[in-house]
């Protein structure tokens, strides 16, 4: 007879390997498990990362030339910059498509390329269209628009051409069918981020510390840069950027006559009241701080209504009640607001992938 609670030995070996499968089976489920989080977390970062991945490519192709030279997308080697003479030879004026006190803008044609050719409006304004082009010539960089070549004889440069044109039609752009897809918060936020990148570098660029002067407004400011077709920024308009001199104790003004409205900063506009008329003598100069003033509202236009940018409101508000305190030294630097903005790019991107992400997760 078999005593109670004897196993027999064939019961036995039989419970030893269920017990043993399942004390085996636990860790197989825990390292399926972990294995799927791992992975879900690398798709995370490779979605992330492709997001910036254009930016990059942006910067990469826009560094690959020396000085003096340029490169379009096409082509596969650098080439330094039109004279003159090439300018007379191979570009070709197709039809104007810009004008402005300063300069006129042509859509032209240089060996199947498409380019922008700006020749000079006024002799009135000559002064401003050189400076415009030394501008150029010393910015060239991911956050300028790419000089081809220039001709100082006959007051004329070449840049690449983009033709969604300035910022101004961003919206307009966007609800077009074939670009509804990349009509989102994280492109709009990444082209925010372009523009506080853009003014970081020129409050700390290879010419000196320089201020956009040419943004008495929010389509004045618009205009001054261009949407390019993978959407990006690039800075294009340079005939205003006059430059701080510290040391020196040099400020600037933007131009000799009164600047009115909110738009522009609180030290831009006439500190004596009406009881005395605004003469240029008499108005205080300013720094770069005057750009950081205008960054809430370039950004909320360039954020836009889509879904997702209500959230992006909130995480910049902070950053943006900073940028609009009366006293200039309060505010923020570019360089600051940039860092921000790339901290909550980040994080909102990490936080909320697409759907297209999700499904892939």
């Amino acid at each position: 007879m078999r005593r109670p609670g004897c196993v027999l030995p064939a019961q036995r070996n039989e419970t030893m390997v269920r017990a043993g499968s399942s004390r085996r089976g636990v860790p197989a489920v825990l390292l399926l498990c972990l294995g799927a989080l791992l992975c879900a977390n690398i798709l995370i970062y490779l979605y992330v990362d492709s997001l910036y991945q254009d930016s990059h490519l942006h910067e990469h192709l826009h560094g690959l030339c020396p000085p003096g030279h340029f490169k379009l997308g096409p082509m596969k080697s650098c080439m330094a910059w039109l004279q003159c003479d090439a300018l007379h030879q191979e570009v070709r004026k197709l039809k104007m498509i810009g004008q402005g006190a300063v300069k006129q803008v042509f859509l032209s044609e240089w060996k199947g390329h498409k380019v922008a050719l700006s020749k000079l409006s006024s002799l009135d304004y000559r002064e401003d269209f050189v400076h415009g082009l030394e501008m150029l010539r010393a910015l060239q960089s991911p956050h300028t628009v790419t000089l081809m070549g220039f001709c100082l004889e006959d007051h004329t440069f070449i840049t690449e051409y983009h033709p969604l044109g300035s910022l101004v039609n961003l919206n307009t752009v966007l609800e077009l069918e074939k670009y509804r897809s990349v009509n989102n918060w994280q492109t709009r936020l990444r082209l925010a981020t372009e523009y506080v990148a853009t003014l970081a570098f020129l409050h700390s660029s290879p010419a000196g510390v320089r201020v956009m002067c040419d943004s008495s407004d929010l389509a004045k400011t618009l205009s001054q840069y261009l949407l390019t077709n993978d959407f990006h920024l690039v800075a294009n308009d340079l005939d205003a950027l006059p430059r701080v001199e510290r040391q020196a104790g040099g400020l600037v003004k933007c131009g000799h006559r009164e600047l009115l409205g909110d738009f522009v900063a609180p030290e831009q506009r006439w500190p004596h009241g009406e009881e005395l008329q605004f003469t240029d003598r008499l108005m205080p100069g300013y720094d770069e701080k005057t750009d950081i003033w205008k960054i809430p509202e370039v950004v909320n236009f360039l954020l836009g209504r889509v879904q997702g940018s209500d959230q992006v409101h909130f995480h910049l508000f902070d950053i943006h009640a900073q940028c609009k305190k009366r006293d200039p030294s309060q505010r923020p630097s570019a360089q600051e607001v940039l860092q921000l903005y790339r901290t909550v790019l980040d994080t909102m991107i990490k936080d909320n992938p697409t759907p297209g992400s999700r499904d892939m997760l």
